[in-house]
């Protein structure tokens, strides 16, 4: 078991109660209850409620399982609990206002711990956790890197091996999903957004990769089923001469890295098309130089949108009419995290953030093309976890 060293959550805390005394100077009480959330300062996910006090002590109580958490956490305050009214027994003046993950809480479950707290409003921290969370730590990068080696190794030499004419996009999602488990995947993707499922990421075979989707990403997939839009369809086969699109985000203890590769089948691709990749290739490369700390993202997005072919304008990150505002995301404990690469996102990049690159441009009836690396912000610019970026390889004979 990789417990989370005690350190390490020391670290964590340390640097999210600092963050709230400088954009919070007001704040007493911290209440956080999303899983992610969780493990990021305890190491374990539970159903349970993590409080954190100005005065610097923080409390794990556990409804279930309080036993889990034990063997699972390094953190050392960690109490069972059968009712939120144990926790209120335990606050003899509890503050007006509560600092709260919002995006974590249903009104029901709030309403209901309110019952014994009795706080009179409350304010959201997600921006606060995500950006403590979006500078990552020796330890987080250790595992990134872990991740993003295994998938390029595995994106190189196991992919191919798996490609067959004739399997529909779901034979080879299922693959995948086998191949990637055996070597350390940890059988799901978690993302930020909200009512986001995901297995893996997107395996789309031509213009599948086109599909409509309710997903805020470029691609899309019509998936197994319209309840569950994932992996990809049982009613698309591979066909020669088919672009072959994966889109994955590979989680190992936690943390996720982000990798797209574009394969042909068979045979080349017409010029117009390798062209096309090789233009977003040269985004992705003009991307990494400026990868820097102290960089504006929303720079870095006007910089590379204005580097854009004016033909591919119209194309550029989705199909048109139904393209995405963003060149890239942090990436960490969830899929698509903070930084985004994107009008409005003001706030300098940091060394040691994690962030997907991915330039990307549709062609229509015939799929998306281009590329996606996660980089590490380092002083001489992106450094890449998960291998250079993609040139159109032909697989399959």
């Amino acid at each position: 078991m990789n417990k989370v060293p005690k350190n390490e959550l020391d670290f964590r805390l340390q640097k999210f109660t600092e963050s709230m005394d400088i954009g919070h100077p007001e704040w007493e009480v911290c209440i956080i209850t999303g899983g992610v959330n969780m493990y990021y300062f305890t190491g374990t996910m539970c159903d349970g409620v993590f409080i954190i006090n100005r005065t610097g002590n923080a409390t794990l109580w556990v409804r279930r399982s309080y036993e889990r958490a034990k063997i699972e956490s390094e953190f050392e305050d960690t109490r069972p609990m059968k009712s939120f009214r144990e926790i209120a027994e335990t606050v003899s003046n509890p503050p007006k206002i509560v600092y709260i993950d919002k995006a974590n809480v249903t009104l029901e479950w709030y309403e209901l711990f309110n019952k014994y707290m009795q706080f009179n409003d409350t304010k959201a921290i997600d921006k606060e956790i995500l950006y403590t969370r979006s500078v990552k730590s020796d330890y987080e990068i250790s595992i990134m890197k872990q991740a993003g080696t295994v998938t390029d190794r595995l994106y190189r030499e196991e992919l191919p091996k798996l490609i067959y004419l004739g399997m529909s996009e779901a034979d080879l999602g299922a693959e995948l999903f086998a191949l990637f488990i055996k070597n350390g995947f940890q059988g799901v993707s978690r993302f930020t957004m909200r009512n986001v499922d995901s297995v893996l990421g997107h395996v789309s075979f031509g213009s599948g990769s086109l599909y409509p989707s309710a997903f805020n990403g470029a691609s899309g997939t019509k998936g197994l089923t319209p309840a569950a839009p994932v992996l990809g369809s049982h009613d698309r086969h591979l066909k020669k001469g088919d672009l072959i699109y994966i889109d994955l985000g590979v989680g190992i203890d936690g943390y996720h890295i982000d990798k797209t590769t574009v394969f042909s089948y068979m045979i080349p691709q017409p010029d117009h098309i390798r062209e096309t990749h090789e233009h977003c290739l040269e985004l992705e490369q003009k991307t990494i130089g400026i990868l820097t700390p102290g960089t504006i993202p929303a720079s870095i997005y006007e910089e590379i949108t204005a580097s854009v072919n004016p033909k591919y304008t119209h194309t550029f990150m989705g199909a048109e009419g139904r393209t995405v505002p963003f060149i890239g995301h942090g990436v960490g404990l969830n899929v698509d995290e903070m930084p985004v690469l994107a009008k409005g996102f003001t706030t300098p990049l940091e060394k040691n953030m994690t962030i997907a690159i991915e330039p990307k441009i549709s062609i229509p009836d015939k799929g998306m093309v281009g590329s996606e690396n996660t980089y590490l912000v380092t002083e001489t610019g992106g450094l890449s976890l998960t291998g250079p970026p993609g040139k159109l390889k032909v697989i399959g004979s």
